[in-house]
């Protein structure tokens, strides 16, 4: 069996060439918007957090940038914590609230569907962090339609 002779990898090691940027860097132009929808459950896979970090990405990149939550993408603007809301009860638990939150510090706008809240996950109004926008279940679709009709980039995010 040949031996393998290379030295073990440590902490601050680069396994890979992380600068090389193969694609221009894309700046909004004036105007431009984005929307971020999404339809995913927190801590139910990693979609949500990316998208989130895509949403706030977009705003850095000068898109004026909106997040919409409707059906279970809800849960990830409740307020959450255990015992108390706003303890972490595991580490992360509050990644979903602290990405949000950094996104509307950076100007960035959210929506969150009331039917959802309510009819599907049992939750009201005063269950959403603050600075996050309640909207009729009618207007799901116009936000997107919206968006559309703006030439706005949008990002859906969906898991099953």
């Amino acid at each position: 069996m040949p031996a393998v002779d290379r030295p073990k990898h440590k902490a601050g090691d680069y396994l890979v060439d992380y600068e090389e940027k193969v694609f221009e860097d894309v700046k909004a132009e004036p105007g431009q918007k984005a929307l971020v929808t999404f339809h995913t459950v927190a801590f139910e896979g990693s979609i949500g957090l990316v998208n989130l970090l895509q949403a706030t990405r977009l705003q850095r990149k000068g898109f004026e940038t909106s997040v919409l939550l409707y059906g279970p993408g809800v849960t990830l603007g409740v307020m959450r914590g255990f015992p108390r809301l706003g303890d972490d009860a595991f580490p992360g638990h509050h990644n979903f609230n602290n990405q949000i939150k950094k996104f509307m510090e950076e100007g960035g706008k959210v929506y969150a569907c009331r039917f959802s809240l309510q009819a599907l996950y049992g939750h009201g109004e005063a269950s959403l962090m603050e600075g996050i926008r309640p909207i009729n279940p009618l207007d799901v679709l116009d936000c997107i339609l919206l968006h559309k009709r703006d030439n706005a980039f949008v990002l859906d995010s969906w898991t099953v």
